[in-house]
Parts: C-alpha cells; structure tokens; sequence
C-alpha cells in the first residue's frame, strides 16, 4: 500500500490516515491550545445618533415647503428665462437706438454762462498810465494797439487755450466764453483799431480817449457783472 501522510496537531506524520480517536484527540489539543480563539463576542450596534429637535424642525419645513411649491417651480423657472431674455434684448435695442439716434439720449442743456472775471486793478492802470505817455507823444494808434493787446492776454490768462494764434481781433470779439458786456468793450476797441490800422484813418486824441474810456469799463469793476 502506498505511503500516506497525515497532519495531526500541527505536526506532519507518514503513514496511514489517523482514526477517529486520533482526530478527535488532536481536536482537543487544538482546542486547548491558548493561541487559538474560537469563540467571539457580538459587536455592540452603533449608537445611532439624532439631530437635535430645533434642527429636525427646521429641516422637516424646509422639505414640506419645497413639496408646497414644487408645482410652480417649473414656471418660475421659465418666468426667469423670460426676464433675461427681455433684458438682453432690452439692452440690445438701447445700443441700437443709441448708435443709429444718438441725440435720443443727449440731453440738452443750456449752455452756461462765462464766469465773470477783470484785469486787477494795479495791472489794469499800470497799462492805462503806458497808454497814456504814447498819446501825450502823439502816439495815439500805438496807445489803442497797447490797449488792445493788453485786452487780449488778459482773455488768455483767464481761458488759456481760448485765442489761437490764428484768431483776429473780430473772431476773438465772438468767441461764447468771454462774458456779453465784456466782449462789447473789446469789440468797440478792436473796431477802432481796425480803422487806424487797416483802414488807414488817423487816430486823434478823441479816439483814443474812447478807447481809453472802454478799456476803463473792461478792466474795473462793473464791466464783468
């Protein structure tokens, strides 16, 4: 008969198969045995945690609302994509509107008023005293040109950039920023200057006392009320 072998007790043994008294001997061994453990102890279930009352509470309304108005979500939904179509094309047409009729949206004011402003005084009768002295030589186109000149660097001190290089006595005599009496003064001024200067008429005392007098009215107080 062939050899056989035979795990018994953790030990491999040659030979026949062991009998029954061996096997059951050898299952008392094992069970005797302290590194073994055979018999296992039920798991204590998970205490089951609850959420506190106030929370439950809360919660539990949420959920009975979200049910009450969860026929209608549906058209709030689309009232919603209907509000942002309207918008997108409301803001559209108003581009449109704007760049083919921009004066639609322009509004209209009227336009403001110059602020009044003069030369001060010490310059003012600084210039009329150097006037004077070319008149008391005779010179009289010479003082009217000074008063003239003088004039116009005051408008410039005043609104810088206003006179261009470029600009005659009568456009600067037009111009909207310089205030109404003031630009009457200077227009008077200028027209006398023309006439000397252009025209080829001679300037006497008379004129250039009227000049004087205007220049008066530009530089003290009154002409700009």
């Amino acid at each position: 008969m062939a050899a056989q072998s035979a795990l018994i007790g953790g030990e491999l043994f040659a030979g026949p198969p062991p009998s029954p008294a061996q096997l059951r001997a050898a299952h008392a061994a094992m069970l005797r045995d302290p590194s073994l453990q055979f018999s296992f102890a039920k798991a204590a279930p998970p205490s089951s945690t609850h959420l506190p009352r106030w929370l439950e509470a809360i919660l539990k309304g949420i959920a009975e609302g979200l049910h009450a108005i969860a026929p209608f979500l549906g058209w709030v939904f689309i009232g919603g994509l209907v509000l942002a179509l309207l918008a997108v094309l409301a803001f559209i047409g108003r581009e449109f509107v704007r760049t083919r009729w921009p004066e639609v949206f322009r509004r209209k004011r009227a336009p403001a008023k110059p602020a009044a402003w003069r030369p001060e005084a010490p310059v003012a009768r600084a210039l009329l005293d150097e006037a004077d002295k070319l008149a008391a030589a005779g010179r009289y186109a010479e003082a009217v040109r000074l008063i003239l000149h003088r004039s116009i660097e005051d408008i410039e001190g005043h609104r810088p950039r206003l006179v261009k290089p470029a600009y005659t006595a009568r456009e600067i005599g037009r111009l909207a920023d310089i205030p109404e009496n003031a630009r009457n003064v200077f227009v008077g001024i200028a027209a006398v200057v023309e006439k000397s200067f252009f025209g080829g008429q001679g300037l006497d005392a008379s004129g250039f006392a009227a000049c004087r007098k205007a220049y008066e009215a530009f530089a003290f107080p009154g002409a700009w009320a």
